[in-house]
């Protein structure tokens, strides 16, 4: 599996709004520069990590980007999860009737334990822990 860009972007966005805490507003080409961000691709993350109430958007020019929850409220499944849904690992763990072979596969109780071991790891690590070797 791989982590798609749009959630590598968005880790990066909300790590480096939670290094100047909550509240604290930052443009987007600051964010974009330091974080090494496409400023576009930033822009379009932007809107969904706000749609879920991670950071808030602040138009005009001397707008930018905002956290809106405290770093050690914000795990790294959360901002995965708010650009690219929920993680599924496979087709087969996508809910009843995604695949015929459910029921008997010896595999499928194998990749639903990975699923939520991933995001078990991934709803513990919170940002305030990322910061410490930020």
């Amino acid at each position: 599996m791989k982590m798609t860009k749009a959630s590598d972007y968005a880790v990066r966005c909300v790590l480096y709004l939670s290094s100047k805490g909550k509240g604290a507003l930052v443009t987007r080409r600051e964010i974009a520069d330091a974080m090494e961000i496409p400023s576009p691709f930033l822009g379009k993350i932007s809107q969904q990590l706000a749609k879920t109430g991670i950071i808030e958007i602040v138009q005009g020019a001397r707008g930018g980007y905002r956290l809106v929850r405290k770093p050690e409220d914000i795990s790294l499944l959360t901002v995965i999860a708010a650009v690219t849904g929920e993680i599924i690992l496979n087709d087969c763990l996508s809910g009843k009737g995604a695949c015929t072979r459910q029921e008997h596969c010896p595999v499928h109780p194998v990749w639903s334990d990975v699923r939520d071991q991933m995001r078990r790891t991934l709803d513990e690590t919170k940002m305030s822990d990322l910061l410490q070797t930020f």
